[in-house]
């Protein structure tokens, strides 16, 4: 039995919106601990489902490929429509929303700033703050705890759809708690309501809930690469594999120019806190060098409670740095709508990576300056958390 009670367990057996109308924005990972989909819970409630909206990926999560836009559709089996909030808008329109009593929105996130489901709830808020609808967030876990936060804050003239607001790598907050963040916060305005779980509690890690793990999206297949993510998601901005293509994505990273041995030999030395890093090649069969034999390691976490993930990826970026002169290359614009700044800028949330790494500064002179910015976000987010 689940050792924790999602919010949608919540809303739907207090039937809380029973005879109303509402749109459920969500995609296969919206589920319950006895793997019931939040539609069909929602028709059971007794709530009629008028609209569907799809974050990235699709509202089927069946676009394997990132920054690929979802069309519109139609949900054959149960006679609805499907909006895509990953295509010609990102943000639902008042057509989408006309006929909706409220708008419900179940999305597992992953704890990581540039995650772009959370981006799509901050659009929902928005839009449904300017039709006067109101808003229903389901709570869920956050899969990585709700203790640890970590890395750079986004910085102001980098904001994109990876990074709407200021808020660290690793933020360490709920889907929910980000919801009351975001609109009151930041302004936002919504008629929101944040249904809670029950059972949760913040130094939880998702194998511990009794919950099933379905994939949020389809590169995060497993608790292990959610945990790696919100460091290895750098490399999204280079020319070295994150592991797309393989069976382990974030979880392995490599690059033709690497030999293994000494590379992950190099990494250990380094004694970072709760990982080792074991010597791997892999051929990604689609992505970035498919077909091609790439060298570099599998991220083993040794202890969730200090592995820092943010700074781990900043120390491997720089090793593939350091160990291909002209071969490692930062990746060129585009990237998730954003067509003037370098991505790795984006995802970073400031050019101080790139910049500081190109200035011969080392991975840890880097990490130094996130602590007073910790700091202030840990006091902005005592204000709004649930658990």
């Amino acid at each position: 039995m689940a050792a924790v009670t999602l919010g949608s367990d919540v809303l739907f057996d207090r039937s809380l919106l029973r005879g109303r109308t509402i749109g459920l924005v969500c995609n296969p990972a919206s589920i319950d601990a006895h793997v019931r989909h939040v539609i069909d819970r929602a028709e059971g409630a007794g709530i009629h489902v008028g609209a569907i909206f799809g974050p990235q990926h699709g509202f089927r999560s069946d676009l394997q490929e990132n920054m690929i836009e979802s069309p519109h559709g139609d949900d054959a089996d149960r006679g609805v429509r499907v909006y895509s909030l990953y295509s010609d808008t990102r943000i639902p329109t008042k057509d989408m929303l006309a006929g909706l009593d409220a708008l419900v929105i179940d999305l597992q996130d992953v704890g990581t700033r540039i995650y772009t489901y959370i981006y799509t709830m901050a659009n929902c808020l928005t839009a449904a703050a300017a039709h006067g609808i109101p808003v229903v967030v389901c709570d869920r876990p956050n899969p990585i705890g709700g203790v640890q936060v970590e890395g750079p804050m986004l910085q102001p003239g980098f904001t994109s759809f990876v990074g709407q607001y200021p808020i660290p790598m690793r933020h360490g907050m709920t889907i929910g708690e980000l919801a009351r963040l975001f609109n009151e916060h930041f302004h936002i305005g919504a008629k929101l309501e944040v249904v809670a779980m029950q059972g949760w509690s913040r130094d939880q890690y998702f194998d511990s809930t009794g919950l099933p793990w379905v994939l949020p999206s389809p590169n995060l297949p497993t608790l292990d690469s959610a945990l790696v993510y919100p460091g290895t998601v750098l490399f999204e901005g280079t020319n070295v594999s994150e592991g797309r293509g393989t069976t382990k994505p974030f979880e392995l990273c490599g690059a033709p120019w690497v030999s293994p041995e000494p590379f992950c030999q190099a990494l250990n030395l380094r004694g970072l806190p709760g990982v080792v890093f074991r010597p791997h090649a892999f051929e990604p069969v689609f992505h970035k060098h498919a077909a091609a034999l790439c060298g570099g390691c599998q991220i083993h976490i040794t202890d969730r409670t200090t592995f820092r993930p943010v700074e781990t990826g900043v120390a491997l970026v720089a090793a593939f740095r350091d160990a291909g002169p002209g071969q490692f290359a930062w990746r060129e614009p585009p990237y998730e709508y954003e067509y003037d700044h370098a991505p790795i800028d984006i995802l970073y949330g400031s050019p101080a990576l790139r910049e500081g790494l190109e200035a011969g500064r080392t991975a840890h002179d880097l990490v130094q300056p996130w602590a007073d910015e910790v700091a202030s976000f840990e006091l902005l987010r005592r204000q709004y958390l649930l658990y």
